[in-house]
């Protein structure tokens, strides 16, 4: 087969969660021995992260604005390599596709009722073309990759899906994750001392950052250690609203913000923190939660959505619109070695479960399935 896999956002500098995803997967099947052929589409950008192999070749397209770029330059091009299949990997595809279709559709969220308070114009456009595009893109689509149970049964539920038509393919993390040793002192550029907690979150309400930091100004009141907060790739005048409208203004001296922090020291970073807070409303997946509990970091978590499955059954699973559920759990870990000991080895062995050889099996199954479909 001639597979094309769309990574438009590869190439870019700060890279999020889908971005690395199908960076990873391409990566895998790299390191594959397989007799398809593939073809990798991109847009230009800084970071030259993928590079063409024997049987995966990297096609750059070029500049125009993302709707453009997929709905027009895409399917030409896509043509034009003469493919049996395209595999588009960031919720969103061509709607005239040339031809057949697979795509990844980590999660419905915008589609799901909305939190008016985002202010990101950049997410808020995202939002929007999602919601025009995926709906009239489904009846296209062979199949529907989706990273979770939880999310493959509210696709299925909410969409009207037939069930055949949607697969789950969990997520794996990068090997680099893992415990490591005391020397490693990378997390230094982004703060002074290790033993502190550590939060990644952004502008969008699902990412829960309000009611977390409600929850850390808790604990500050009830600890006598007081941990430092590293709250990474978080918009200070954001942060500022959240803190004037709830008068919490004594955190204000613990908390460090150094801005993204690249893939590359988050291992050192996790390694050097206290506890992971993960505290989202809502996730289809969350490989940081994986990252976090293979470098043996104790993880709060939410007991919603996708978290408890991909947690699993002992994780530290908390309501998360309630901060003191947090704050409680912040501190039984500060005061109960033998509980966070535990949950440093439980989060080492369930991380085990996952790995993106395994992502990228069950992917070549399935492309090697929509071909044997397509030839009855």
């Amino acid at each position: 087969m001639r597979i094309g896999i769309e990574a438009q956002r590869i190439f870019r500098k700060n890279k999020h969660g889908m971005d690395y995803v199908v960076l990873q997967e391409i990566k895998e099947l790299q390191q594959t021995k397989t007799c398809h052929e593939f073809f990798v589409f991109v847009a230009p950008g800084e970071d030259h992260c993928l590079h063409s192999t024997e049987h995966v070749h990297v096609v750059e397209i070029g500049g125009h604005f993302y709707p453009l770029w997929e709905q027009v330059s895409l399917p030409a091009t896509v043509r034009k390599y003469q493919l049996d299949l395209l595999h588009c990997t960031s919720n969103t595809a061509p709607l005239f596709c040339p031809v057949p279709l697979v795509l990844t559709l980590h999660d419905i969220i915008f589609l799901e009722p909305r939190d008016k308070q985002n202010k990101s114009l950049y997410q808020n456009m995202g939002w929007l073309y999602r919601r025009l595009v995926v709906p009239r893109l489904l009846h296209r689509c062979r199949r529907i990759i989706t990273v979770s149970d939880f999310e493959r049964q509210n696709i299925i539920s909410k969409l009207h899906i037939p069930e055949q038509q949607v697969a789950m393919i969990y997520n794996g993390y990068n090997t680099w994750f893992r415990p490591t040793e005391a020397s490693d002192e990378t997390y230094r550029k982004y703060i002074e001392r290790p033993g502190y907690f550590f939060f990644l979150g952004n502008t969008d309400p699902k990412k829960n950052t309000e009611r977390t930091l409600l929850a850390y100004a808790h604990y500050l009141k009830r600890s006598t250690v007081k941990r430092t907060l590293l709250m990474a790739d978080l918009d200070r005048r954001y942060l500022d609203e959240i803190i004037e409208r709830h008068h919490i203004e004594d955190i204000r001296s613990h908390l460090v913000m150094p801005g993204y922090i690249v893939n590359s020291d988050l291992p050192s970073i996790y390694n050097s923190a206290f506890a992971f807070l993960y505290t989202s409303l809502r996730e289809s997946f969350g490989i940081p939660l994986l990252e976090a509990m293979a470098c043996g970091t104790p993880v709060i978590t939410s007991n919603t959505s996708s978290m408890p499955e991909i947690g699993g059954k002992d994780a530290i699973l908390v309501n998360p619109e309630q901060p003191e559920e947090i704050t409680d759990m912040m501190l039984r870990l500060e005061q109960d070695d033998a509980f966070r000991r535990q949950q440093s080895a439980y989060g080492i062995e369930r991380a085990k479960l996952f790995s993106w050889r395994q992502t990228a099996t069950q992917l070549l199954e399935l492309y090697e399935q929509v071909n044997a479909e397509l030839a009855k």
